[in-house]
């Protein structure tokens, strides 16, 4: 297992660029399976995560090649069948929680597909009933195979999927991601009725479009997917990832004494610029660029009434779940008190007790809810010894050990390295002193 020794005190400055999205490069990557011809998918990041999926699609026989140093072009055209019935698939699956999104392709494409349960993050339960109510309406059935604990699911008997009206559960990210991509290639129309609707899920959904897919009703909540018989090769432009542009501007509060945030994509960011101005963040946007000026004090707003902040995630256009943590370590050092209210995972927030340990002065009322009472830079956050339980908790217990007195280890960061690219490099460029180690 390796680790990060994080010296901490030392101010960042700089300029840095986000790597590519992490969950949308998933997504597209798995859209490669919908079609034989070739693919070509610019910006995509090297993670642990992604370079995991793209070696399992090269498993089952997608011709993936390297065109620049984050371009990769996929051609589905051999996939093979049978690999795809054996434990070491299944394996690889289960240690995989972005493989759960070819179960839509292989679906619609081969009229049939394996589920093992994901791997991932552990914060708290992830339920897959979204997908597959979804495939349900579109005609599929499902089998539990008791000898490797799978379920098979089988398109009907003319192996195509039927168009049908389909009310999703939840706003489900990767739900609905999948529910898409088994549509593209069914008989018939489909409406997708509470689909999430992020920047990623736009992107897939305008890639599938330029690969023939008829698909209106982009970036609402309501989809309209025409059936068509087959998709063909495309170029596409992964966005910039909105939550490692997040985690910088967290850095750059805590830390730092001058970042620019190169190529951010303001325009897909939603909410998450304003959310850290309610911290009393000073954030500059230039062009496409965010500019983090040294933080010596940064004050709480309060809301109209004058009650106490509460800052809490929900679907898009709400605040990702995936920034909360950030935004908590950064509350550590507000002047003011906030809570957060972590709705989306219930088990987010167990983290908070390693902060507690380092002298950060939080309540944690629940699973669900923390009081911070930030410190104003008056009180210096501990060294710690440490552990990452998932990708974002991870990183911000980095940013805690960046801003803290002395020198803190963080063990399990595979959990970090799964989000974000050559972290430990790209921060010492900025004046980080952090250690690889095993």
């Amino acid at each position: 297992m390796q680790s990060f020794v994080i010296e901490g005190g030392h101010p960042l400055q700089g300029t840095i660029r986000p790597q590519g999205a992490k969950n949308e490069a998933l997504q597209v990557i798995s859209a490669t399976l919908l079609t034989k011809e070739t693919v070509v998918i610019e910006n995509i990041p090297k993670i642990l995560d992604v370079t995991n999926l793209i070696l399992l699609l090269m498993d089952m026989g997608v011709d993936v090649a390297k065109r620049g140093a984050n371009t990769y072009s996929f051609c589905a055209a051999n996939i093979n069948e049978k690999y795809l019935e054996t434990k070491e698939f299944v394996k690889k699956c289960s240690a995989l929680r972005g493989s759960v999104l070819m179960i839509g392709p292989l679906l619609t494409r081969l009229g049939k597909a394996v589920v093992a349960k994901p791997g991932g993050d552990k914060i708290g339960r992830r339920r897959l009933d979204t997908h597959f109510l979804g495939f349900k309406n579109l005609g599929a059935s499902f089998r539990h195979n008791d000898e490797n604990d799978t379920f098979e699911i089988h398109a009907p008997g003319d192996k195509r999927l039927k168009g049908a009206y389909t009310l999703l559960d939840e706003a489900s990210v990767t739900g609905t991601a999948n529910v898409i991509m088994a549509a593209v290639l069914a008989e018939g129309t489909t409406t997708i009725y509470n689909a999430a609707c992020e920047p990623y899920i736009q992107q897939l959904c305008r890639m599938l479009n330029k690969m023939g897919a008829k698909i209106s009703g982009i970036s609402s909540n309501l989809l309209t997917i025409e059936g068509v018989e087959e998709l063909h090769g495309t170029d596409h432009m992964v966005l910039p990832d909105m939550i490692e542009v997040g985690s910088f501007i967290g850095m750059a509060a805590m830390v730092g004494k001058g970042i620019r945030i190169e190529n951010v994509s303001i325009k897909n960011l939603g909410n998450i610029v304003d959310t850290f101005r309610r911290l009393g963040i000073r954030i500059e946007e230039v062009d496409d660029d965010l500019f983090i000026p040294e933080q010596h004090h940064y004050l709480v707003e309060s809301f109209i009434d004058g009650t106490i902040m509460t800052i809490s995630d929900a679907p898009w256009p709400g605040l990702t779940p995936d920034l909360i943590s950030v935004l908590l370590v950064v509350a550590t050092q507000a002047r003011g008190s906030v809570l957060f209210h972590q709705k989306m995972f219930e088990s987010r927030l167990f983290f908070v007790d390693k902060l507690i340990d380092m002298g950060a002065q939080i309540i944690l009322c629940d699973p669900h809810r923390a009081v911070v009472v930030g410190h104003d830079h008056q009180k210096k956050l501990r060294a710690q010894r440490m552990t990452s339980p998932d990708i974002r908790a991870g990183i911000a217990l980095l940013i805690a050990a960046l801003s803290a007195e002395g020198t803190s280890t963080i063990a399990n960061i595979a959990q970090i390295d799964r989000g974000y690219e050559n972290i430990e490099a790209r921060l010492n460029a900025l004046g980080a002193h952090i250690t690889r180690t095993k």
